[in-house]
């Protein structure tokens, strides 16, 4: 993009400076039709808005308005249909439409761009549809949260083990587990709708860098297009781009959740761990190996995480060696852009599909529990309760492990007699308290893991989503 208006009969918007014709190399090199065409409507919006508040401004006449909202209906349709032809000679979206508009409607096509430069004008397209884009991605990750809370509701209180170190370490639920998640998609929500407020800023009026010489009205245009605000400075208008490294931050954040849930999903389909099975929807098998079953999808995701964390390297590395105002680099910040909201909406498509369709298999789970003396706390626990000094507990408890170890069961298969060898405190009702669904109720507050707690933070989710 550059900064010069369009309005001229020559083969391009600049040509008149120009004693020789860009060579064809170079034509391939600089243009940026193939990839912001998808900015076109976006770009139409705008140019409406502009034109008509040029025509209330008394800057372009009522005629020139009603032939450029006519011949922008015409290019419009052309575009939904697939019929627009666009041409590598025009750059870019902007004048791929321009041209087409002042074939339709003549002199007033080319008084379109009056009080406007390319720069101000492409900086608003890319407002415009990342704004949109935001409000689709919202959609996406409530639908994906509300099929992880209808899984969670299912097994809110289906024992599992809680893990630190992949070791086991406390009892929860399935759906417990799966509200952290929740929690964090919650979050991806409210990042998503804070940087929409910084995106949904106008930067039309900025022109090339130092504003115009018309008496335009920058609050109109605002308000016809559903901006918050303008961009206060116009060199900061033209130049700016931290909406859209801000957006890519917000999405890295989105697929580092959803990498980490993957990383999950892959270890408890494993046979060795087999806690979960995944739709044969959502997996391949072996061109060679007839028995496999590969969780092809979260694999995926995983791996598209890096692509998504890379192109939010690229916008901060692309921005930050450039001195004001807008330079042709920042034509280089709409592929990873446009592929960051491309990856990550597809991600939140399949992964809410996909939840619906995993199957939980507590048999597996409650034989993990019973591996690794996950009660061990809730022992150490029961001791304080009684008057032990934690420290004296936990080294108490940790003797009774070695013991149930070294007899290859667990602690509440140790008889009471055994137990009492570790501290005369113990009592016949350890027993419960040594129990999977003793260890789970016991926890019972914001944030624990007791499944009458689990199915508040549930109806407390879907009240606000509600909302």
């Amino acid at each position: 993009m550059t900064e010069q208006q369009a309005g001229t009969d020559n083969s391009k918007a600049w040509s008149g400076r120009f004693s020789e014709p860009v060579s064809d190399l170079v034509k391939r090199y600089t243009a940026s039709i193939h990839f912001d065409q998808r900015l076109a409507l976006q770009d139409i919006r705008g140019s409406l808005a502009h034109a008509r508040m040029l025509a209330r401004q008394n800057i372009i006449g009522s005629e020139d308005l009603a032939a450029i909202e006519r011949g922008m209906a015409q290019i419009e349709a052309e575009i939904v249909k697939g019929r627009f032809a666009w041409n590598l000679d025009d750059e870019d979206v902007h004048l791929n439409i321009e041209k087409r508009l002042t074939a339709l409607v003549g002199d007033a096509g080319k008084r379109l761009h009056t009080g406007r430069s390319r720069n101000d004008q492409v900086a608003t397209d890319i407002r415009l549809w990342l704004r949109d884009e935001i409000d689709a991605i919202d959609d996406l990750l409530r639908r994906y949260l509300l099929a992880l809370l209808d899984l969670a509701e299912r097994h809110a209180a289906t024992p599992m083990p809680g893990f630190t170190h992949l070791q086991v370490a406390q009892p929860v639920t399935f759906g417990h587990h799966l509200l952290a998640y929740v929690e964090m998609t919650k979050r991806d929500r409210e990042r998503m709708a804070d940087c929409r407020r910084r995106v949904n800023r106008l930067p039309l009026g900025g022109a090339a860098l130092a504003g115009t010489t018309f008496s335009i009205d920058r609050a109109f245009v605002a308000q016809q297009l559903g901006f918050d605000a303008v961009c206060e400075n116009s060199l900061d208008a033209v130049s700016d781009r931290d909406f859209a490294i801000e957006f890519s931050a917000a999405a890295a954040l989105v697929m580092v959740h959803l990498s980490r849930l993957s990383e999950e999903l892959i270890l408890w389909m494993s046979p060795r761990v087999g806690f979960i099975d995944i739709a044969d929807r959502f997996c391949t098998g072996s061109s060679i190996m007839p028995q496999k079953k590969n969780p092809d999808v979260p694999e995926l995701a995983r791996g598209k995480s890096g692509r998504v964390f890379g192109h939010l390297m690229g916008l901060l590395t692309l921005m930050k060696g450039q001195p004001l105002a807008y330079n042709k680099d920042n034509q280089e910040d709409k592929e990873p852009l446009f592929d960051t909201v491309d990856t990550l909406s597809d991600t939140l498509r399949i992964f809410a599909d996909m939840a619906a369709g995993i199957t939980v298999k507590p048999e597996a789970m409650n034989a993990a529990l019973k591996q690794g003396f996950a009660t061990a706390t809730d022992l150490a626990d029961y001791l304080v309760k009684r008057g032990v000094p934690f420290r004296d507990a936990h080294e108490a408890v940790a003797r009774a492990v070695r013991a149930a170890e070294t007899k290859g069961c667990d602690l509440a298969d140790l008889a009471l007699n055994e137990l009492q060898a570790f501290s005369p405190l113990i009592g016949a009702d350890v027993f419960e308290v040594l129990s999977i669904e003793g260890s789970l109720a016991a926890r019972d507050h914001i944030g624990g893991t007791a499944p009458v707690q689990v199915r508040a933070a549930i109806a407390r989710t879907r009240a606000a989503l509600n909302e």
